[in-house]
């Protein structure tokens, strides 16, 4: 705790991803599950989304030179999909500091969520990477005034002064927010209620009324839809926070707006208030995140009767990230003379997501 206390304080950084603290082990980890579970009799194929300053590319491919037949590292392609400039320039140092990697290596810098940039759809199997991605990922706020009311579209304009920004609340019209509104309620769909129930439910919104706000992950639903569109035959592994601590912005899947100033965080209590440089983190519901990834793969389909027999076209687990690291990676190399495992015993608070194809092809 000391350690990392010091390495904030010298930082500009507002947090340190578990890949970065826990390196190489974090990384390793995640490369044997791939070695694993991957066809090792075609090319290994990996893509990162937000590959961050290089690390986990850089530990994956020293893991496979290491441990793999050397067909398998000679043959294999890691391509960073990195929107930032700057990022994707530290990612090639990070990666070329063992030379041998730098031939299989690439940084495409754009927006991976831009279907044009990926070009034709590709039928190999492949790896796609997603590290603290999803928590960075742009999401929509609605808005319902009371328990039964129709949830509206929150938008944000400037008021006369030009500085103050205040909430509009518009009826939903966006495609993406009708989508990720009907893949969360598609149970609640099928549920018949009673007239009765329903008409005591009116009357309590209105004695009792109960206005609601609710964050959905438009942004992680774009990108799995794009993700599906050209990578149909993906392996997916993402690793992201499962809820997040003291958050102080109202809402179901509220994010935690902070900012760093001297060295400490301070967290704003509205997302209205954050100007300029405030790191905004949401949390990953990963049941929903499950119901996006059947949905985009073209088996969830919203209108389909739920009870059909077609099988899924993906096959998915949600671990623990204690579980996964357990399982996967060297826990002996991160345990303390007393014990404590920080690669175990801490963040708690985030899981892995593992999503396979199936050969359910219809």
């Amino acid at each position: 705790m000391q350690y990392l206390d010091k390495i904030y304080k010298e930082s500009e950084v507002s947090w340190f991803t578990p890949v970065e603290i826990f390196k190489p082990w974090y990384a390793h980890g995640i490369a044997e599950a791939i070695m694993r579970t991957a066809n090792l009799s075609v090319p290994l194929k990996i893509y990162e989304i937000g590959g961050g300053s290089g690390t986990c590319a850089k530990g994956i491919m020293d893991y496979i030179m290491l441990n793999a037949p050397p067909r398998v590292y000679n043959n294999m392609t890691y391509i960073s999909v990195e929107v930032s400039p700057s990022l994707a320039e530290i990612q090639r140092e990070t990666v070329g500091e063992v030379r041998s990697h730098l031939s299989k290596f690439r940084v495409e810098c754009r927006d991976a969520t831009d279907r044009s940039g990926w070009g034709d759809a590709e039928q190999q199997p492949c790896w796609v990477i997603m590290l603290e991605v999803l928590d960075n990922l742009p999401h929509d706020l609605i808005y319902s005034e009371n328990q039964v009311s129709p949830w509206m579209e929150v938008w944000v304009e400037k008021q006369q002064d030009r500085e103050t920004l205040s909430e509009l609340y518009k009826p939903l019209q966006d495609s993406l927010i009708k989508r990720c509104v009907e893949i969360i309620n598609l149970d609640k769909k099928h549920d018949s209620q009673s007239s009765a129930i329903l008409k005591a439910k009116s009357v309590w919104s209105k004695v009792f009324p109960k206005p609601q706000r609710c964050w959905l992950p438009t942004g992680c639903l774009k990108l799995l839809e794009v993700l599906h569109d050209v990578l149909p035959k993906m392996s997916l592994i993402a690793s992201d926070f499962s809820y997040l601590p003291d958050v102080r912005i109202l809402g179901e899947r509220a994010p935690l707006v902070s900012t760093k100033k001297d060295g400490s965080s301070s967290d704003y209590s509205s997302y209205l208030d954050a100007r300029g440089d405030a790191d905004i983190f949401f949390p990953t519901e990963f049941w929903l995140l499950e119901r996006i990834d059947h949905y985009c793969s073209g088996w969830l389909k919203l209108q389909k009767d739920l009870s059909s027999k077609e099988g899924k076209k993906r096959r998915t687990i949600t671990l623990d990230t204690s579980s996964f690291m357990d399982e996967f990676g060297l826990p002996s190399k991160t345990r303390t003379k007393d014990g404590y495992n920080p690669l175990l015993d801490d963040f708690k608070n985030t899981k892995f997501y593992l999503s396979v194809p199936t050969h359910n092809t219809v």
